[in-house]
């Protein structure tokens, strides 16, 4: 029997006006902060960031860090800060302990156009930022951290539509609250296939069967003693998993999709292990 094999799918007219509403947000900001899987470092990264960006300043964060492994993760942190030139800073959404240095960063890099507006015989005003990032890398959840201890809405600024947002996060920092979305296209099916791995990829594009045995077959390539441990198995298989637990259907027939569901929890949950996916 042939091997089904996963095909994600995005569609071109989502890709579009996506595209167009980030520049118009863009052009309420000073700088961006990026935010990134950190279990794909370099797959959850848009491309042609800078093209898309044009000259903003950016902070990449790397968020879910605590799903990953520390010592791994910061040889993609010395690659991506050579590569865009701009700092990177691991974080995750499960504490606040690093919301200083993020508020820090994100000032200092929209420090240059505040200068050129103060040249200009402006005064002096707090500096804009915005969260971007690709589709369920986190955005949502570090516009909450950072204005979790400061839920002050500015308002709309003068020129700006109704339904732009901000919130003053210190008397130097207004943060657009709507996050931007840098939309994806399906030409890399490999990078599509990690996605739909960490979940950035809508479940109604793919089978859970499928995306699980991928799943599985990268995993034993990278940390085969770690995730066979883990499910006490010798053979990295949904048939094997689910006979372990015994997940056992009418017919003896082994329950594939639970198996997979959980599969998948387990991974994206960090149960098993903390993993990156990407490769140096």
């Amino acid at each position: 029997m042939k091997k089904d094999k996963l095909h994600i799918h995005w569609y071109p007219g989502h890709i579009a006006k996506a595209e167009k509403q980030l520049k118009a947000q863009l052009s309420l900001v000073d700088a961006v902060i990026e935010v990134i899987d950190a279990r794909l470092p370099l797959s959850s990264c848009y491309d042609n960031i800078t093209g898309l960006l044009g000259e903003k300043p950016r902070l990449i964060l790397l968020n879910k860090s605590d799903l990953t492994n520390p010592d791994e993760l910061n040889k993609f942190i010395r690659i991506i800060e050579e590569k865009s030139g701009f700092p990177v800073l691991k974080t995750d959404a499960k504490n606040s302990k690093d919301l200083n240095i993020i508020v820090k960063k994100a000032v200092e890099l929209s420090e240059p156009k505040i200068q050129a507006l103060i040249k200009k015989g402006l005064l002096r005003r707090p500096a804009r930022v915005m969260v971007v990032g690709m589709p369920n890398v986190g955005k949502s959840s570090i516009i909450n951290k950072l204005t979790k201890s400061s839920k002050t809405k500015t308002g709309a600024k003068a020129g700006v539509t109704r339904q732009q947002q901000w919130v003053r996060i210190n008397p130097q920092l207004d943060l657009l609250d709507t996050p931007g979305i840098i939309p994806m296209k399906q030409e890399d099916q490999a990078r599509a296939k990690k996605l739909a791995f960490v979940n950035a990829v809508s479940d109604n594009a793919y089978s859970n069967e499928i995306v699980a045995k991928e799943l599985l077959e990268m995993l034993e390539k990278k940390y085969p003693k770690i995730v066979k441990d883990f499910y006490k198995v010798d053979n990295l298989s949904l048939d094997d998993i689910a006979q372990s637990r015994n997940w056992i259907v009418s017919g003896g027939q082994t329950d594939i999709e639970r198996t997979a569901v959980y599969v998948l929890r387990d991974f994206r949950e960090g149960k098993i292990g903390k993993f990156i996916l990407d490769d140096i």
